[in-house]
């Protein structure tokens, strides 16, 4: 039985983009916009407006982006250093 070692699989972007140390910089600030645009979709109900227009949709999008924050807030609150937040009097 003949079994396939090589996987026959290109990518649109070749290994002298890949292999420079800004590009997997790039990945990452990408996959953290897209998870909060992907939230803002399904949680936040961006994926299907009711309304038509921009003075009337304008302040959704502001609004959902705030409520995401706040939804990450606790989190990168828990992950900051205690020895670098500022002296309470």
């Amino acid at each position: 039985m003949w079994r396939k070692t090589q996987s026959c699989r290109r990518f649109a972007i070749d290994g002298r983009t890949t292999r420079h140390p800004g590009y997997a910089v790039s990945q990452r600030v990408r996959k953290r916009i897209e998870e909060a645009c992907g939230w803002a979709k399904t949680v936040a109900g961006l994926r299907k407006i009711r309304h038509r227009g921009l003075p009337k949709v304008d302040w959704r999008f502001p609004l959902a982006m705030t409520a995401y924050d706040l939804v990450r807030l606790p989190k990168l609150l828990a992950r900051r250093d205690p020895l670098h937040l500022p002296s309470t009097l």
